[in-house]
């Protein structure tokens, strides 16, 4: 059966980790361009934060905490979105955490089990969560990944690890889905000014690193251009973007 947009009614877009940093920018670019943007975080001060500049600018959000880690809890989130939306446009995989840079050996098997559990068993929980609506809405993920996913970078192991896996991941369900117009995009910011980039960088000078908000232009602006399956989005440090199909 074909399900046709319904290019009359407003988008939507659940975006993750939307308290801060990239998923924060994206969620309020997001809303810019029209869609009606379901932020996600553990962090309610942060979300109310990220939804009080939303509203500010004439758009509209609503708050929905969440803690990732709990896969119940995410398919709590994907039943009370569905039972209020019929189909999801944008589903954005931004939270992650960075774990400990240290040698492989001496990372802790709690330590490694926590950066796998939210870097990628939730990025999965999150695709089934949503899968029914995606369908029914023609959407698109975004899943934020990192270029430690695709070389051998000494020290960020779990961290590197888990980007792999969720690149691939990510690339197998944008060919299931191929055929019924769900596509997906790679997003590899760069460098950001990030939390997340001040723990593993902790010496660099934040003022030479790109603003959040030019990583969430880049994704709103790729989200025009990809094509079916699956994109990919790499960002320069100084911002500079390229779009490519992935091979």
């Amino acid at each position: 059966m074909t399900v046709e947009r319904d290019e009359g009614r407003q988008r939507l877009a659940v975006v993750t980790g939307a308290s801060r940093g990239i998923g924060a920018a994206t969620a309020i670019r997001l809303a810019g361009d029209g869609y009606h943007v379901v932020l996600t975080a553990r962090s309610e001060s942060g979300l109310i934060a990220t939804e009080d500049a939303i509203h500010a600018a004439g758009g509209t959000a609503t708050i929905a905490p969440v803690d990732l880690m709990n896969g119940e809890d995410i398919d709590r989130l994907g039943a009370a979105i569905g039972g209020r939306w019929q189909s999801l446009d944008l589903l954005v995989l931004n939270a992650a955490t960075l774990g400990t840079l240290s040698p492989l050996a001496h990372a802790s098997p709690k330590e490694f089990d926590t950066v796998m559990a939210l870097n990628v068993t939730a990025q999965w929980r999150l695709i089934r969560a949503f899968d029914g609506m995606l369908r029914l809405g023609r959407g698109a993920v975004v899943a934020v990944t990192s270029s430690v996913a695709s070389r051998a970078e000494a020290y960020w192991g779990p961290y590197s690890a888990s980007k792999a896996a969720l690149e691939n991941m990510i690339g197998v369900y944008a060919e299931e889905m191929r055929a019924l117009g769900v596509n997906a995009l790679l997003v590899d910011p760069g460098g950001t000014r990030t939390t997340m980039r001040a723990r593993a960088f902790p010496g660099e000078d934040p003022n030479t690193l790109k603003t959040p908000d030019v990583v969430a232009d880049a994704i709103a602006d790729a989200l025009k251009g990809m094509g079916p399956g699956l994109t990919r989005l790499k960002l320069a440090k100084d911002g500079a973007a390229t779009l490519s199909a992935a091979a």
